[in-house]
């Protein structure tokens, strides 16, 4: 993930002032594509709990993947089972922090958002003592 993040970093540098701008909206719109309940339990399982912290970073690590893990994730969560993935993998912390960061380099400024992040995962919530049962290929493989 660090060598993805310095990647990443030197292709935004490469970018002119707008085009930075418009990376950072478009990954700020893709975490919130991603905050949704079925996505959060997926995570909740792989890792035996999951703060909203840590869930900021499982999504910032599954947009990593690019486009095909992403929508694949999204539309069946459970299907994380078949990704090999180490929990450094899952819940890299940096990211995100590259995505600011080398946006921030190329514009001057921290990227605003173009938008309010949703105030609530969309889709239907779990509660922890249900949780496992919706995702019986991931509760196999990580509890």
């Amino acid at each position: 993930m660090e060598k993805k993040c310095a990647a990443l970093s030197g292709e935004i540098a490469k970018l002119t002032h707008p085009d930075a701008a418009g990376f950072a909206q478009i990954f700020d719109s893709m975490m919130d594509r991603a905050y949704s309940w079925p996505l959060w339990g997926a995570a909740y399982v792989i890792n035996g709990g999951c703060s909203d912290d840590s869930f900021s970073d499982f999504r910032a690590s599954l947009i990593s993947r690019g486009r095909t893990a992403f929508d694949r994730a999204l539309n069946d969560p459970d299907s994380l089972a078949d990704e090999d993935l180490d929990e450094g993998t899952w819940f890299f912390e940096g990211y995100q922090y590259a995505v600011t960061d080398a946006v921030k380099a190329v514009t001057g400024a921290t990227p605003p958002r173009a938008q309010s992040h949703p105030k609530a995962p969309s889709g239907e919530e779990w509660d922890e003592a249900n949780v496992y049962d919706r995702y019986p290929r991931l509760r196999q493989k990580y509890a």
